[in-house]
């Protein structure tokens, strides 16, 4: 936080000013990854929650000024944006891109250790792997369903969809629906804790996420 601000200072913009309104900010999208998020939303539900009430400001902080915030942190490479992107219309989307954290352990700080949200915390994962591994990333939106990824990198195209486990019939077809939408011939993967039986659904393979991960 104190080095955000310092830069900022530096810069000259006198934008991030309330260490206690970066905080929050810090705080709301660590807690959200992986989730729609609307920046707009963002000082309503601070708001709303009671989560400013400590600080100096009065009243909802503008959506200038919580995305000059967000801004500040994702060109502090402490956050990642990720748009969506419509497959079938072959466009970017302007509303409810993602946000992820550039370390989980950072996360695990600012939140403690917990397992409600872990299959956020393995998307976050994949993510960054594919960053790594030099692909451009999007959220895919296919009619009413969404691919987690898609990861693009020269003529290469894959399709990630990410869960714990394949074991559960019911989150197998929720996992393999978007990625039979999706008409072309790019490879179609599903990573996960527990894959389950099945080493592929209809050409859609279904792959160990600890394999995955080392196998590069």
């Amino acid at each position: 936080m104190r080095d955000i601000l310092e830069r900022e200072s530096r810069r000259g913009q006198k934008k991030i000013t309330d260490p206690v309104l970066l905080k929050k900010i810090i705080m709301f999208l660590a807690d959200n990854i992986g989730s729609n998020i609307s920046v707009s939303s963002i000082g309503n539900t601070l708001v709303n929650e009671g989560l400013l009430e400590n600080g100096k400001r009065k009243g909802t902080p503008s959506v200038h000024t919580v995305q000059a915030y967000v801004n500040a942190l994702l060109e502090s490479y402490f956050f990642y944006d990720i748009k969506r992107f419509d497959i079938k219309g072959k466009e970017y989307l302007r509303t409810l891109g993602k946000y992820y954290i550039v370390d989980i352990g950072l996360r695990n700080y600012l939140l403690g250790f917990r397992d409600r949200d872990s299959g956020h915390a393995i998307e976050n994962i994949v993510y960054f792997e594919l960053i790594r591994r030099g692909y451009d990333v999007t959220i895919g939106k296919v009619g009413n369903f969404e691919v987690d990824f898609i990861a693009t990198k020269a003529d290469n195209k894959l399709y990630v969809q990410v869960t714990e486990s394949m074991t559960s019939e019911d989150v197998r077809s929720r996992e393999l629906a978007p990625l039979k939408k999706i008409s072309d011939n790019y490879e179609k993967i599903v990573l996960s804790l527990n894959t389950g039986i099945d080493s592929s659904y209809d050409g859609i393979k279904s792959i160990n996420l600890i394999d995955w991960l080392i196998s590069e």
